[in-house]
């Protein structure tokens, strides 16, 4: 049966669609209120935290996810550069650093405008694509903070696709 069976009513919300979504693939997760929800997805490189937030006012499914990151002040200008080019590289979602949190971050807001519903396939690949996207973008972000490696010279590493499921 495919995800979006489970789901016949189109006034089921975006958060219980990614908490069923969630209990399915096992993943840890907390329901943090009604338009919210944290999980931990673990990848090949780490665990990552995913955060999904509805917002009824401009009907918007928002999600985060992200993996501490510590890098030296020095290093600060090179990974930025670094997240520049990767941001070119990504069509969907862009990558941010949060220095106060000491956290990297891909971000992505799927709009529902209009009353618009969102399917479990719609919210798996979301939350899938967000989970590639680190695990393939991690290395490169490493080796740029913690390698000594120039930017355009890490990112050879992200050409290949990284390979895994979130």
């Amino acid at each position: 049966m495919a995800l979006s069976e489970q789901y016949l009513d189109d006034e089921i919300h975006p958060i219980d669609i990614v908490e069923s979504l969630a209990a399915h693939h096992d993943w840890d997760f907390d329901r943090i209120a009604d338009d919210q929800i944290a999980m931990a997805v673990e990848g090949q490189w780490r665990t990552y935290s995913v955060t999904l937030a509805w917002s009824g006012y401009d009907e918007t499914l928002r999600m985060v996810c992200s993996f501490e990151m510590e890098p030296p002040e020095d290093k600060l200008p090179a990974l930025y550069e670094a997240l520049n080019a990767v941001n070119d590289q990504c069509w969907a979602g862009a990558f941010t650093y949060w220095p106060e949190q000491k956290l990297m971050v891909y971000r992505y807001g799927l709009v529902l405008a209009g009353g618009q519903s969102v399917s479990a396939e719609q919210i798996n690949t979301l939350i899938s694509a967000a989970v590639m996207s680190a695990e393939r973008y991690y290395p490169a972000f490493q080796l740029v903070v913690w390698g000594d490696r120039a930017p355009h010279e890490a990112l050879q590493v992200a050409i290949a696709e990284a390979y895994g499921r979130a």
